[in-house]
């Protein structure tokens, strides 16, 4: 069975566009806010990748530059009880 596709996010309009080598400093800081705040509240970088437009390792360096510690890679993992067998 396959997988489900992934959902791809728009640009948000504040940030759609502005990703340039010398970007506004204003609007980079709320750049910067936005990818801090909404990765300590559980985003992941490809979604804020696609939100702010920008790249995957664009974000990965914003975060980098404030100090956040990245999460491991996939999704978090279960730990309330072993999997139980698949029974036929």
């Amino acid at each position: 069975m396959p997988y489900p596709p992934r959902t791809e996010h728009r640009p948000l309009a504040a940030f759609a566009g502005t990703a340039s080598p010398r970007p506004d400093p204003d609007v980079q800081a709320q750049v910067e806010r936005f990818v801090v705040e909404q990765y300590a509240s559980g985003r992941s970088l490809r979604e804020l990748a696609e939100l702010t437009d920008r790249s995957f390792s664009a974000v990965r360096k914003i975060l980098d530059r404030h100090g956040v510690r990245r999460r491991g890679v996939g999704a978090a993992r279960l730990t309330a009880e072993p999997p139980t067998p698949l029974t036929r």
